[in-house]
């Protein structure tokens, strides 16, 4: 990823190393997983789900319009940056960052703010 690859506004965060789908439920469990572990910090999510994935129902005829957004998702690349976490201790944020790539649908990978 050329945007979103570093540590913007937390002091932790939580990278991608493939690329795919994220789901708005993805989303939602892995804000709440990390929410759960460490209350105190500050969360920051970077990613929205701005992309409607729609699906017709099977054995539907051709025609007839697209179907129905069936859900809502966003598209990641490797190296885009999906939490982040200030506030807390490294070995906090560590913790609850293990819990939250155990949520994610690809490999995520723990990183620290790059300090100038």
């Amino acid at each position: 990823a050329c945007r979103g690859n570093f540590v913007a506004f937390g002091e932790f965060g939580l990278q991608v190393l493939q690329t795919g789908w994220l789901t708005a439920r993805q989303i939602e469990a892995g804000r709440v997983a990390a929410r759960q572990y460490a209350s105190e910090g500050k969360l920051f999510v970077r990613v929205f789900p701005d992309k409607p994935i729609s699906k017709k129902p099977l054995e539907t005829r051709m025609g007839k319009g697209k179907a129905e957004p069936e859900f809502w998702a966003a598209r990641v690349k490797p190296g885009t940056v999906l939490y982040e976490l200030a506030g807390v201790p490294r070995d906090i944020a560590q913790a609850a960052f293990v819990r939250v790539a155990h949520k994610m649908p690809f490999r995520c990978r723990f990183v620290d703010r790059r300090h100038a």
